[in-house]
C-alpha cells in the first residue's frame, strides 16, 4: 500500500486548523497539526514531511522565520504560505524566502488541496527525472541537485531558483516567454505570481555574475533571455 503524504500544518486558529487537518486527511494526506512556529519547528525536526503549510500571523514565531528555520534544515522542502494579509508586501516577502505557492485567507479547502497537488507534482516530477546537467559559460548546473558549480564553488539553489533556471537554459540564447514560465512553475501568470518571477531573476543574476560571459535580459513585454557562450544538456 502505498504510504500516505505527510503536510506538517501550522495554523494558531484551532477551529480552522483542525477543519483543515480533517478536510486533508479526509482526502489522503497525513496532516500534523501544530499551533505556533515554536511547535511547528520542534514538529518538523522530529518528524518526516511531504510539505509544509505555514500561517503567516502565528504567536511565538511567525510563519515567515519558521519557513527559514525549515529551509536551513532542509532547502528543497515545499512551502506553501497561508495568511490573511493579501499585501504586496508581505506576498513578495514570503517569496523571497522561497514560497512554493501562497493563498490568502479565506480560501476554499478544494483549492488548497488542489495547490498542495500541484506543487508536490512538481517536486515528484523533478525527483523522478535523470540528472540533468547543463554547461552555462564557466558554470555547470545540477538541476537534480539543485547545484551551480564554478571553479570548485557550489551553490544551493532553491527549488524555484533551480526551476527558473532550468527553463532559461532550455530556452538558452531564445526568448524565454513570460507567461509560459510563469504557468510552468507558478501555475497561475497573476501579478503576485509575476513579481516573484522578477526576484527569483534578480537572484539568479547574482548567482550568476561570477561569469562575465553569461546575462539574463529582459525582453520588453515578451520575457527573459539567457544569453550564454554555450549551454548544453
Amino acid at each position: 500500500m502505498e504510504e500516505k503524504q505527510s503536510i506538517l500544518l501550522c495554523e494558531d486558529d484551532e477551529n480552522l486548523g483542525m477543519l483543515l487537518r480533517e478536510y486533508l486527511q479526509a482526502k489522503g494526506y497525513h496532516a500534523e497539526l501544530c499551533p505556533d512556529g515554536e511547535v511547528g519547528y520542534r514538529t518538523f525536526l522530529k518528524g518526516k514531511f511531504d510539505i509544509c503549510v505555514l500561517d503567516v500571523m502565528m504567536p511565538v514565531k511567525d510563519g515567515f522565520t519558521l519557513a527559514q528555520e525549515i529551509r536551513a534544515a532542509n532547502a528543497e522542502m515545499p512551502i506553501i504560505f497561508l495568511t490573511a494579509k493579501a499585501l504586496k508586501e508581505d506576498i513578495l516577502e514570503g517569496f523571497k524566502i522561497g514560497a512554493d505557492d501562497y493563498i490568502t485567507k479565506p480560501f476554499s479547502m478544494e483549492e488548497l488541496v488542489f495547490r498542495i497537488e500541484a506543487v508536490l507534482r512538481r517536486v515528484c516530477g523533478k525527483k523522478s527525472k535523470e540528472n540533468t546537467l547543463y554547461k552555462i559559460g564557466g558554470f555547470m548546473f545540477d538541476t537534480q541537485k539543485q547545484l551551480l558549480t564554478i571553479e570548485g564553488q557550489q551553490t544551493k539553489l532553491t527549488t524555484k531558483e533551480s526551476e527558473l533556471l532550468a527553463l532559461l537554459c532550455a530556452h538558452a540564447n531564445e526568448i524565454l516567454q513570460r507567461d509560459f514560465a510563469l504557468k510552468t512553475i507558478w501555475i497561475d501568470d497573476n501579478y503576485f505570481n509575476a513579481r516573484s518571477m522578477d526576484v527569483y531573476i534578480t537572484k539568479l543574476r547574482k548567482h550568476l555574475k561570477a561569469d562575465s560571459s553569461i546575462e539574463i535580459i529582459n525582453i520588453h513585454g515578451k520575457g527573459y533571455k539567457l544569453i550564454a557562450p554555450e549551454t548544453e544538456a
